[in-house]
């Protein structure tokens, strides 16, 4: 009996959430578990490794079934867009604080898109950084500067 592949972008993406669920579970045995009540340094990462192997696995057995698809082509520009974002936002936040980061990340993610629509960015940025701050400046207390002044 052969396997029929019909879906090989899930196909492999279940191997790798598979094979990083079974990796976790490796590494984790030598931590004490604990109980659900009192907790051991290995509970958290035995459950997180069970749960993405598990995934793995059902998203690997579905691609077996259903319809076949064929693997898209790689499309570059979201790819540059939203990475150097973020790369851009990760050297930004210091010198020019979270607000300003923001808006980079925002702006250039933006132009990774098909269609890049002034008001649709403008509404992002102002509920992301309302929201950065928010909860990272008021929230937890975290140092970040909010403007560069």
């Amino acid at each position: 009996m052969k396997i029929k592949i019909r879906n090989s972008k899930d196909f492999y993406a279940g191997l790798i959430f598979l094979f990083f669920g079974l990796l976790t579970l490796a590494i984790n045995r030598s931590y004490p578990m604990g109980t659900p009540a009192r907790m051991g340094p290995g509970f958290f990462p035995f459950l997180l490794g069970m749960i993405v192997a598990l995934l793995g696995f059902l998203i690997a057995a579905r691609s077996l079934t259903g319809k076949v698809e064929g693997v898209h082509p790689l499309v570059m520009r979201p790819l540059v867009f939203v990475l150097g974002a973020v790369i851009a936002f990760g050297i930004l936040i210091q010198p020019l604080g979270l607000a300003v980061g923001i808006l980079v990340l925002v702006v250039i993610s933006s132009l990774g898109g098909p269609e890049f629509r002034l008001r649709s960015v403008v509404i992002l940025y102002l509920v992301l950084a309302a929201m950065g701050v928010g909860i990272f400046v008021y929230g937890l207390g975290l140092p970040f500067k909010i403007w560069p002044l």
